[in-house]
Formats: structure tokens, C-alpha cells, sequence
């Protein structure tokens, strides 16, 4: 994360005092890197076969000031609901650069999507398949279709982020994948235009890849040798990145293209990618302050004014962040062990468990690195804490990009049925 490093003894994002945004912004906070945004995309996509299309995972992080960033850039979208898709187009993502995944596509969805043009579904399942259709005959269309196929391969990955194994609800069943294509080529209502796959996501090496390319690529000289036309391969996302500097280093995307170019650049198909976490992960950090320094029985805690409906990722797949000082301890103050953990009312509310840190103090700022990913798009208002604003760097500017909820603002959205006015 070199795009955020300490200047004159503060954390900065670029060229922007995390310490000085948090007295004009309030605490926490969100805050995203421009030039990491940029970098990471920019790596991906040189080191993919040219002309693929990148289609940014819109779910890793929705911002419309992130997606705006990235379609300067040249990236398309890849949406897994109306409301992302909506985000997308308002960002000003071309149509025809989206795809749109997802195992539970509404009827208003699909129409919404056909009637604005997208590149492609990703059909997951057979009764989808016939709804599309449905849809684009009552609307005298033809939708054009990828079939995403489950190839049961374990990609090593937390368990709930494990998409590509036979127990997930995701894709068609690898020996099923012929029989569901030639059904699509038969209904009038859709353009079959080939093949999607995407086995999880923080996956640390390339042997999932491998094998689930490998099965991929069998698959299109079978279906062509059956008289079919497979143009297009989505190979989904999935790339992990280095959440701490003691755990494994996963794939470069050098490598990971590579792999791709070895396994499937003779095939002469085009390529759509679904990056999210690669792109977006390491661009952000979510600042909090301490609240509180709590002596325990047998442990002491931080107490932080972030909490899991900020970050939901430590609670939800045991996830690690680094965390650092804003502001850089003094020589010689030494270390503690913490338990890191928000005001949120639950034990889970927990950011890292026995955590050496400099010795901190109420009211420090802390940075929990490499959030820019799943952090903002999951949270929520539980015990009616407003969500975390968010801040896009650029240089020396900065702008409030999402601001933060205030609670009236949450009630002013419910409304009291007649009997209790």
C-alpha cells in the first residue's frame, strides 16, 4: 500500500493527512487512494490478453466516485443486482461493457437490463434460463447469455466465499454444462455467446485456476465439436491480496494472465474479467478513533468507535487487517496486547484478537488497512449507528464522497402505521 505512508510522523493517503481529515470529516471514516485505484487496475489489465474486458465487480465497492474512477480508465461493470446495475449506468458505464451475474435475477431486473442493452447475463441455473427468455420474447428481444458453470473445483479459499464447488448455489453442474447449452441454442428468446466461471474470491495460488481453466477449455472444443458457437469466456474474479505481511503472497496478475495465456489464449475467444477485490482492496483504509482503553480480567481492550456494522469482514469470515497509529508512537514507548473491538453489542464485534501494538491512549487514531474492499457496500445501521462516511483522494484534494447518515436522517425513512399516530 504504498499510496499511504507516514510524513513527518502522520499516516497520509497520497498527499492528505489522514490525522487532518479526521478533524474536518469526524470519525470513522473511509478513505480511498486514487492512484491505487489506478495502479491496480492498470496491473490487471496489461497483464490479461489484450482487448479483454475488464468489468469491475461493482459489489467490492459501489461508490459511484470509485466507479466513476474506473471507467475513465476503461472498465465496464459487473452487477449482481437492478440496484448495481442503476449504480453502474450512473457512473456512466457504457451497457454494452456489463455483465450481469448472480444467482437470483428478479423478472424487473431482467427487463430492466435487456431494455438498457447489457452485454450479457450469466445464467446460473435452468430456470433462469427459461425466465430470460421469457422476458426478451415479451419484449421482442433476444438476450445474449453466458452460462456460468460450476466445475466443483475448491478454491481454497474462506468457506463463504467459496463459490465453485458442487454444494454452492452458484452455476449449472459441470456434466450437466452441454445439455443446458444446447437447451439455450433451441429457445427463441436467447442468443447463447459462451461460457462464465468463477470459483471464489481471496484465492492465494493458482492452482484452482488451473484446474477449473483446464476443465473450461475442454468444455469449448466440446461444445464447437457439437456444432455450437462459443465466442466469449468470463472467467470471473477471485484474486486474492496480502490482507498482513505474515501470510502468503498471492498470484501476481502477471502470473495469473499468464496462466490464462497458456490454458486458454488458443481458443480465439474473447475474455471478460470480474476484478473487484484486486482493484479496490488496498485502496482503502477505514479510520477510527479509540473510545476507550478497558483493563479486563485477563485481557485488555481497545474500544474503537468503528464497529462490525462499519466493517463487517472480521466478524463474518474471521478476517485479519493490519492496523496502525495514524499518528507514529514515539521511540521506545512500547508495545501491549490488545483485543481490538468496536461499540457495537455483540462479542463479534471484534477487529483483531491479541494484537501487539504501541501502547495507545483515548482519542488516538487508528487506520485499519486494506478496506477498501467489502467494507463501505456491507455495512449497515445496526444498533442505529450511522454507517462510516467515505473519502476520495486524489493528490493533495479530497472530496466526502458518501456522506455520513445522521440518525434522524435513518428514521426520517420509516413511517408509523395509523394506529400508533
Amino acid at each position: 500500500m504504498d499510496h499511504f505512508h507516514y510524513r513527518d510522523g502522520v499516516l497520509h493517503v497520497e498527499d492528505v493527512s489522514l490525522e487532518a481529515l479526521a478533524a474536518e470529516v469526524g470519525t470513522p471514516f473511509y478513505c480511498y487512494a486514487t492512484a491505487a485505484l489506478i495502479r491496480n487496475y492498470e496491473a490487471f489489465r496489461s497483464a490479461v490478453p489484450q482487448g479483454s474486458l475488464i468489468a469491475y465487480s461493482v459489489k467490492a465497492n459501489d461508490n459511484l466516485a470509485v466507479l466513476k474512477t474506473l471507467r475513465k480508465l476503461g472498465a465496464g461493470a459487473d452487477v449482481v443486482s437492478g440496484g448495481e446495475l442503476k449504480k453502474a449506468l450512473a457512473a456512466g458505464i457504457a451497457p454494452e461493457r456489463i455483465v450481469f451475474s448472480g444467482v437470483g435475477k428478479s423478472r424487473a431486473e431482467i427487463q430492466f437490463a435487456l431494455a438498457c442493452g447489457i452485454l450479457q447475463f450469466n445464467v446460473e441455473s435452468e430456470p433462469e434460463l427459461d425466465v430470460i427468455g421469457e422476458v426478451a420474447i415479451a419484449l421482442d428481444r433476444r438476450a445474449a447469455i453466458a452460462i456460468r458453470v460450476n466445475p466443483d473445483v475448491d478454491a481454497g479459499t474462506h468457506a463463504k466465499i467459496n463459490t465453485g464447488t458442487a454444494e454452492t448455489k452458484f452455476g449449472v453442474p459441470w456434466r450437466k454444462a452441454c445439455e443446458v447449452y444446447a437447451r439455450a441454442s433451441s429457445l427463441p428468446g436467447i442468443e447463447p455467446r459462451g461460457l462464465a466461471v468463477h470459483i471464489g474470491s481471496q484465492i492465494t495460488e493458482l492452482a484452482p485456476f488451473e484446474a477449473a481453466f483446464a476443465q473450461l477449455a475442454e468444455l469449448v472444443q466440446t461444445l464447437r465439436a457439437q456444432g455450437h458457437s462459443v465466442e466469449r469466456l468470463d472467467l470471473g474474479g477471485g484474486l486474492g491480496v496480502p490482507y498482513a505481511a505474515d501470510v502468503q503472497a498471492p498470484p501476481t496478475p502477471a502470473t495469473y494472465g499468464a496462466l490464462v495465456a497458456r490454458l486458454l489464449g488458443g481458443l480465439g475467444a474473447n475474455f471478460v474479467f470480474e476484478p473487484g477485490r484486486l482493484i479496490a482492496a488496498d485502496a482503502g483504509v477505514l479510520v477510527t478513533r479509540v473510545l476507550y482503553v478497558k483493563e479486563g480480567e485477563s485481557k485488555t481492550f481497545l474500544v474503537l468507535d468503528a464497529g462490525m456494522n462499519d466493517l463487517l469482514r472480521p466478524a463474518l469470515y474471521d478476517a485479519r487487517h493490519e492496523i496502525l497509529l495514524v499518528r507514529a508512537p514515539p521511540e521506545g514507548i512500547g508495545h501491549k496486547i490488545y483485543d481490538v473491538v468496536g461499540p457495537v453489542c455483540e462479542t463479534a464485534d471484534l477487529f483483531a484478537r491479541e494484537l501487539s501494538l504501541p501502547k495507545a491512549r483515548p482519542d488516538d487514531l487508528l487506520a485499519i488497512m486494506t478496506a477498501g474492499a467489502y467494507g463501505a457496500v456491507m455495512a449497515s445501521s445496526y444498533n442505529a449507528r450511522p454507517p462510516a462516511a467515505e473519502v476520495l483522494v486524489k493528490g493533495e484534494e479530497w472530496g466526502v464522497v458518501r456522506q455520513r447518515q445522521t440518525p434522524e436522517a435513518l428514521m426520517a425513512l420509516e413511517r408509523l402505521p395509523h394506529w400508533l399516530k
